[in-house]
C-alpha cells in the first residue's frame, strides 16, 4: 500500500477511531484496515496509539487498557491473557547514537502469556517479558524479564518471584471505554 495511504490510516486511527466508544468498531478497524492480528476475546480500550501499520499480534483474552502506545515498527508479539494497564508504552525502534546518519534500529518485543504490565511501564526495544511476569507501575524495562519474575524500578530490577501458576482468562472490556 502507498505510504500516504498508510499514513492517513494511522492518522484516522490515532485521532478518530481510537476514541470511538465501541470495542467492536475499534477492533474491526485494527484488524481489517490496520492489519493487526487480534485474538478472540481481546479488547483495546480508548486512546491506543500506533506508530505503524501491521507488525503487531495480540493473543486471545488480552486487555490493552486506555492510552497505551504500541510502536510496532519492529514487531510486537503479545501472548494470551496478557494485561497491559493504562499508559504503557512498548517501543520497538530507536536511533543508533553512534551512527553518522542517525540510522534507526528496530528490534522485536515479545510479551508472553499471563504477563502483566502495570500502569506507565515502558518496555524498550528487544525485550522479552516471560510467561507470568509482572512489570511494576512506572518501570523502565531494558533487559529480558524471566518467567514468573516481578520487576520494578528504573531500570527494572528483580523484586521477587510470582507465586503459583496462572490459568485465568481475562475478560475486561468496560462499556464505552
Amino acid at each position: 500500500m502507498k505510504s500516504w495511504v498508510l499514513s492517513f490510516l494511522l492518522f484516522i486511527h490515532n485521532h478518530l477511531v481510537t476514541y470511538l466508544p465501541s470495542h467492536t468498531l475499534r477492533k474491526f478497524f485494527l484488524r481489517f484496515l490496520m492489519n493487526l492480528r487480534i485474538g478472540q476475546g481481546s479488547s483495546t480500550h480508548m486512546g491506543l496509539r500506533l506508530y505503524t501499520y501491521g507488525h503487531i499480534s495480540i493473543g486471545n483474552h488480552c486487555v490493552i487498557d486506555r492510552d497505551c502506545v504500541l510502536d510496532g515498527r519492529g514487531e510486537i508479539l503479545i501472548g494470551n491473557n496478557v494485561n497491559i494497564s493504562p499508559e504503557v508504552m512498548i517501543l520497538t525502534a530507536y536511533h543508533n547514537p553512534d551512527s553518522e546518519d542517525f540510522a534507526g534500529v528496530e528490534k522485536s518485543v515479545i510479551v508472553e502469556d499471563y504477563a502483566w504490565l502495570a500502569t506507565r511501564a515502558l518496555i524498550l526495544p528487544g525485550v522479552k517479558i516471560g510467561r507470568g511476569a509482572i512489570v511494576a507501575a512506572g518501570s523502565v524495562v531494558t533487559k529480558d524479564v524471566p518467567p514468573q519474575a516481578i520487576v520494578g524500578g528504573n531500570p527494572a530490577r528483580f523484586i521477587r518471584e510470582r507465586k503459583g501458576t496462572q490459568n485465568y482468562q481475562l475478560n475486561y472490556a468496560r462499556l464505552f471505554h
